[in-house]
């Protein structure tokens, strides 16, 4: 069971990998990209916590907005992700994506009211020197460097404060109505902004695109992730989720080939960021190990 699980977790952290790779393949913008696939991941979540499991969907208004709020901060996550692949590329959002792990560090002692840990300081300052070299080689790319770092950010709030909302109510009620608030609240400003008229500008290839985009690389990761926490620890969910750029810097180098070839400064930096990820992570495990 313990190896089936490993494969599982593998095949999530891979999915998650490539929709960075469907990003870029879906010609339709950020703002139009991220309404439906909220959308659509919110439909297959209903469908499949109502009709297939016959679950109840009913929360306290206290927990609802909890998740409301939670729910925005995805989808500024996953519109500033889109964006930065849009206006640089796949390489650039992923390796921004390292630097959720060093606001992490900060945020979560915040939030949680444990003491700053000395490694994840450390860890975090060899983080930014990395970034700050990726943005000087390849400072073309600068926006996308902007937007992948408010990525981090984003992704980072959603994810430390969604790890407070799990045992309040089911794991598919809290996913379900973060990923529904976060859509709703999107559709609310766009409809004040005027920009809800441009939600009409897709094609049929996109929307198949980002369809798929919503159920097999949103929906049923979240889930499956959710339903691993019972056979694997919390710190091998982390550590192998920090292959998810690995998987799709790969993906997208042989895929969209030039496009996606950097120098070999944002290689070599990307690298020692992972590899610091992970050495910290390691490190984590022993001093738990020793503390038990």
């Amino acid at each position: 069971m313990q190896k089936l699980a490993l494969f599982r977790l593998h095949l999530i952290v891979f999915l998650w990998g490539f929709t960075a790779i469907l990003g870029k393949l879906i010609h339709a913008n950020a703002q139009i990209l991220v309404f439906y696939r909220m959308l659509f991941a919110a439909v297959f979540l209903f469908v499949f916590i109502r009709v297939y499991k016959k679950e109840s969907i009913k929360v306290s208004r206290k927990i609802f907005f909890q998740l409301a709020g939670i729910g925005c901060a995805m989808a500024l996550h996953w519109y500033c992700f889109f964006y930065s692949i849009k206006v640089s590329n796949v390489s650039i959002a992923l390796s921004c994506l390292s630097l959720s792990t060093l606001f992490a560090s900060i945020l979560e002692p915040v939030i949680f009211k444990r003491k700053i840990d000395i490694s994840e300081v450390v860890m975090g300052v060899v983080i930014v020197a990395c970034i700050l070299l990726i943005f000087k080689t390849e400072f073309h790319f600068k926006e996308g460097i902007i937007y992948g770092i408010l990525c981090a950010v984003f992704g980072t709030i959603f994810s430390v404060f969604n790890g407070k909302m799990f045992g309040k109510t089911s794991s598919g009620n809290i996913i379900f109505y973060e990923i529904f608030c976060g859509w709703f609240v999107l559709t609310v400003f766009y409809m004040f902004t005027g920009q809800i008229f441009q939600m009409n500008e897709i094609n049929y290839r996109d929307l198949a695109l980002i369809c798929l985009l919503a159920s097999v690389f949103t929906a049923f990761p979240m889930l499956e992730s959710v339903k691993l926490m019972k056979y694997i620890s919390p710190f091998t969910l982390i550590l192998t989720v920090n292959l998810e750029p690995v998987y799709g810097i790969i993906l997208a180098f042989f895929i969209f080939g030039e496009s996606e070839e950097m120098s070999p400064i944002f290689y070599a930096a990307s690298g020692v960021m992972i590899l610091a990820i992970i050495v910290n992570g390691l490190i984590k495990a022993r001093k738990q190990k020793n503390f038990n």
